[in-house]
């Protein structure tokens, strides 16, 4: 997310960029296609390849022919034959193990030889793989001298989420990656942070003087932010029974809106400043016991329902889920950040699967008028000041007020004014991936998050995760598949005189 001004954004330095992972869903879906999108767009490096890191031996044509069927699959744009031929005719595959470490010691010589023969001395290293792949593969790496940076090349180390499953093991990850990289070179990327309407929200506080002296305590009421799915577990029934709802989404995707919503001013908008106002801020969150955790939580599953037109079965009747889980698809948070703008506002998180609706947005509630001297309208039709910042499906913001109805009486009623970016700006279909590649090939790390902000992430939910492991089945809630969630979620926001946002609304 370069803040430079100019039209157009510089192209890349010429790097190879290895993926660890090539033949795996992540890179079918959304890492080839950005690419394509990134080489259409005239923004990758003249001299690029892309090296694919396969477990078993496959040859480069096998691997391109499979490729390409992903792209023409998953594309998000018209497809330029001329585009997609120079892309793939620079892929090629490595077998690399680290159950074989001989192995690294072939692909060290592959890139040596492209360096020489090609000119492309920066490697960039992208583990779209397993969480408990990451140490072992970036320690391979760095016995064969990959990841030191050198007077020719940078070296750089691109980390899928999860980032550790709590804090125990964010922490000894972190310590582990450490170790055989710097931090100015570990890129952990949360695609969420490649969403236009993400990244507006640090435009739109900052940029914008009628917005940021009412940013606080004495202004906003509280914050909700959401985000919920229509997808049932599926097929990830083994991953989900080892993970949960919490563990997902909350310490990554949630945790960054919350961030960019709650962070203060940085002092100037660089990777620096603004990651570490966003690490000040998650380390802000008040940590609760494990009855309060309880008290201002709610875990969720969900049952047999329908949504649209598909029946939903059990999630306790998923391929690979136990007959008996106390695994949560839905978790809702009521959280406070102990310091002088938020104190006493409090942030409600929920997240599920097999929901009303698919929605990702931010709504920031500002507190009501004095409304004595309007007598002509009763109190319920006065409209809640809502301002909220729409990423899925609808990216834009809208804004909450009320005005008086047209008339010979003074009668006020609520309106809604909305901006949609697909009506003020024309871009190009994306997979949400392709400024963060772009921006791990610039070395703009300003959108990836550090050490501390992980750890700060994994210390506000880990009493949560606590909280839920001792109750064991005790407080798990039922929810239709198909509705916005168990009856126990409205009343953790209620009790504080409260309502959520419908998910199904627009």
């Amino acid at each position: 997310m370069s803040s430079d001004t100019t039209t157009k954004p510089r192209v890349p330095d010429s790097c190879c960029f290895v993926v660890f992972g090539i033949t795996g869903d992540l890179a079918h879906r959304l890492v080839i296609p950005a690419l394509y999108n990134l080489a259409e767009s005239g923004l990758l490096p003249e001299k690029f390849c892309v090296v694919g890191i396969t477990r078993t031996e496959i040859q480069s044509a096998t691997l391109k022919d499979d490729l390409m069927k992903a792209l023409q699959q998953f594309a998000t744009r018209p497809i330029d034959k001329a585009v997609a031929t120079k892309l793939f005719d620079c892929i090629l595959s490595i077998h690399a193990d680290p159950a074989e470490p001989g192995s690294f010691k072939r692909l060290k010589d592959h890139l040596e030889r492209i360096a020489k023969t090609d000119g492309i001395t920066n490697n960039l290293f992208y583990l779209a793989v397993p969480p408990n792949a990451f140490k072992p593969i970036a320690e391979e790496l760095s016995k064969m001298g990959l990841l030191t940076d050198q007077p020719d090349g940078w070296r750089r180390l691109v980390v899928e989420k999860p980032f550790g499953t709590d804090l125990k093991s964010a922490k000894e990850l972190n310590r582990d990656l450490l170790k055989l990289v710097n931090e100015h070179q570990i890129y952990r990327i949360d695609h969420y942070l490649g969403k236009e309407t993400v990244q507006n929200i640090l435009v739109l506080r900052f940029a914008n003087g009628m917005f940021e002296p009412i940013w606080n305590r004495n202004h906003i009421d509280h914050v909700q932010i959401t985000v919920s799915e229509m997808l049932d577990v599926g097929r990830r029934g083994s991953f989900y029974e080892s993970t949960g709802a919490l563990r997902d989404m909350v310490p990554n995707h949630l945790f960054q809106l919350l961030a960019l919503v709650a962070m203060e001013p940085p002092s100037r908008f660089d990777a620096h400043s603004v990651r570490s106002e966003k690490g000040e801020v998650l380390s802000a969150i008040q940590l609760q016991s494990e009855d309060e955790a309880l008290k201002n939580s709610v875990r969720g599953q969900y049952v047999a329902g329908r949504i649209r037109d598909k029946d939903i079965d059990d999630y306790r009747r998923t391929k690979n889920v136990s007959p008996d889980s106390v695994v949560e698809t839905y978790a809702a948070l009521k959280l406070t950040i102990d310091n002088w703008r938020w104190a006493g506002v409090p942030f409600y998180l929920r997240t599920g699967k097999a929901m009303s609706a698919k929605r990702t947005e931010v709504a920031i509630r500002f507190k009501a008028a004095p409304f004595s001297m309007f007598r002509a309208t009763e109190v319920e039709r006065l409209s809640q000041n809502y301002l909220v910042i729409g990423v899925e499906p609808t990216e834009g913001i809208t804004l909450q007020f009320n005005t008086k109805v047209p008339g010979p009486t003074v009668t006020v009623d609520g309106v809604e004014m909305k901006f949609k970016y697909k009506d003020y700006f024309k871009s190009a279909p994306s997979t949400g991936y392709e400024t963060l590649l772009y921006d791990c090939m610039i070395g703009d790390n300003i959108l990836f998050q550090r050490a501390d902000s992980v750890e700060a992430g994994w210390q506000a939910v880990q009493p949560f995760i606590d909280a839920w492991k001792k109750a064991g089945g005790n407080g798990l809630s039922l929810y239709r598949a198909g509705t916005d969630g168990p009856k126990e979620a409205d009343e953790l926001i209620e009790r504080d005189g409260r309502r959520w946002r419908r998910i199904d609304g627009e």
